[in-house]
This record gives C-alpha cells, structure tokens and sequence, in this order.
C-alpha cells in the first residue's frame, strides 16, 4: 500500500491530504485533482482576493441584484438555513463586527460601545436577499458584507473528498488548517483516523481522541485569537446578535457526516452553549465541548 501527501495554500490557510492506495497513478491524479479544486474555489470564494466572485458580491450587492454561479448560490442558502436553525448565532454577515473589534488583520482591539452599536446596523443575515428564480442575492442596507470564514473551509474540503472518492480513493485524511479534518475510510490496520482534540489551554495536550471513519470533525476555539483589555480575555467567535465575543465556552469540536455541518455548527454551540445546543443540535452530530467554569470542564454533549 503505498502512501502520498500534499499540501496547498488557499483562502488564507493551508489544505493536505494524505492518502493510501496500491495505484500510485490513481494516488498521483487524485491529489492533483484535489488541490486544484481548492485553487479553484480561491478564485470563487476568497475575502482576500478583489475579484473573486465573492468580493464582488461584497462590491455591489447593495447597489443591485447580482447573478450568482448555482454554486455560490447555493452555498449562501445553505448558510441562511444555519442561520435560522441558531437563532442567528451563525452569520454570515459578521465581517463589521470583526472589523470594529480588529479581528481583521490584526490581533484584536477593545471598541467603544458606540462602534458596537454602528457596527451592529449592517449585521443580520435577514440583509441577504436570495431571489432563487433569477438566483440573485442583494442585501437590505449599505454597509452589509458577507465573509465565508466561518463555513469556506469545511465548504471546500468536503469537495475535495468529493473528488477523491470520484478517483476511487477509499482512504485518505483532508484537512484545512486542522480545524476542519475529514477521514475517508480508514487507514492500513486502523478502524479509522485517530484525530486528537487538543487541551484549550495547553494545546501541546489531547483531552480526547476520536476515530474518524468517512466522517469530518472541525474546532473552534477561543485559544485561536485573542486579546486581553482590562483583565477580560475576548476571543474572536463573536455573537452577531450583540455585538461582542461570546463568553463561557474555551473550545468546541463537532463531528459530522459533512465538514460544511461540522464547521458550521461549532459556532452556535460555542455562543449558545451546552444547554442550548442539548434542544437544537441537528440529528446525526455529536460535540465535545471545553467550558470556561471555575476549573475548565471539557465532555461529550449528552
């Protein structure tokens, strides 16, 4: 069995696979494949480029409809699904908000309410308007933008296996900047991928194991930006319905059929919390969370 690795740049992290097969043709192909549809969707979906059909939407979607790929259209009904089902804690709408507290190239800054307050006027994602008969978007007010941050990663690695499995690959492992890791099939002599979740506040420490088995698991965590005002840490995973980053979680993992569900839904979790998130999980998900109690708590959701 023989054993190939690889790894590209695009929208701002770092995409590998790592795949078993006995064809090294097949292998070779398969991982060209693969990273070349993530160069692709660079081209579609990325904040970073100026003219990426996502920028442009951000460009003139106040200003007119704009006619979108079916593609792209239907990834951002998919994200007006999360939004409904958590109660708007996912949103794409976010990026303002991470503007105002300098989560946007840089390492975080401490607004004055009344940045919130202007910030929060072009948040919600009830500004995206989706017309599926002329499959336009356009958003309610100036101001809004959308940012595919909290869903482009498990997006695109869910289309990578997609072509992994249409090059007849059975075992491999994708990830994107380790948050978000598929295991398709399973390794040589393995029940599937061992994946570590990693201690919030001591990452060189796994407080679980999990096995993955044509399954993806996707994190977030307060660990992964931050800063400190006054004695209050505020991390990066902001709550679009208030304004400020949420509060009492440290880390969230979920474990899903789909990367685009398991990256998804990290976020609600993390802002609503276990006793949300024990009424509104979606069937077929399993968490782990790591709460910020007195003592820092980290267990499956029952």
């Amino acid at each position: 069995m023989l054993r190939i690795e690889a790894s590209a740049d695009a929208m701002g992290c770092t995409y590998s696979v790592a795949l078993y097969d006995a064809d090294r043709h097949r292998l070779e192909t398969a991982v060209e494949e693969a990273l070349e549809e993530v160069r692709r969707l660079d081209q579609l979906l990325s904040n970073y480029k100026a003219y990426s059909e996502w920028a442009e939407v951000n460009r003139w979607a106040a200003e007119r409809p704009v006619a979108l790929p079916r593609e792209m259209f239907d990834l951002i009904w998919q994200c007006q699904q999360y939004s409904a089902a958590s109660e708007g804690a996912f949103d794409i709408t976010v990026g303002p908000l991470m503007r105002v507290w300098g989560f946007y190239k840089g390492t975080g800054r401490l607004p004055q309410k009344q940045e919130v307050a202007a910030a929060l006027e072009s948040v919600g994602y009830r500004n995206v308007l989706l017309d599926a008969e002329t499959r336009t978007v356009r958003f309610a007010r100036h101001g809004v933008e959308i940012d595919p941050g909290g869903i482009g990663k498990g997006y695109a690695v869910d289309r990578m296996v997609e072509i992994l499995r249409r090059n007849k690959i059975r075992s491999g492992l994708v990830t994107a900047a380790g948050s978000s890791i598929y295991g398709l099939g399973t390794p040589p002599g393995e029940p599937g991928w061992r994946v570590d979740i990693r201690d919030p506040k001591n990452p060189a420490e796994a407080v679980e194991e999990v096995v993955l088995h044509d399954q993806s698991m996707s994190t977030s965590g307060s660990a992964e930006k931050f800063f400190v005002a006054n004695g209050q840490t505020y991390s990066h995973i902001m709550d679009p319905r208030t304004g400020f980053p949420a509060r009492g979680m440290l880390s969230v993992s979920v474990i899903a059929p789909r990367a685009i569900d398991s990256e998804a839904w990290t976020k609600p979790i993390f802002i609503n919390g276990r006793h949300w998130a024990m009424q509104h999980r979606p069937t077929g998900i399993r968490a782990f969370l790591c709460e910020d109690k007195p003592q820092p708590s980290c267990a499956w959701l029952q």
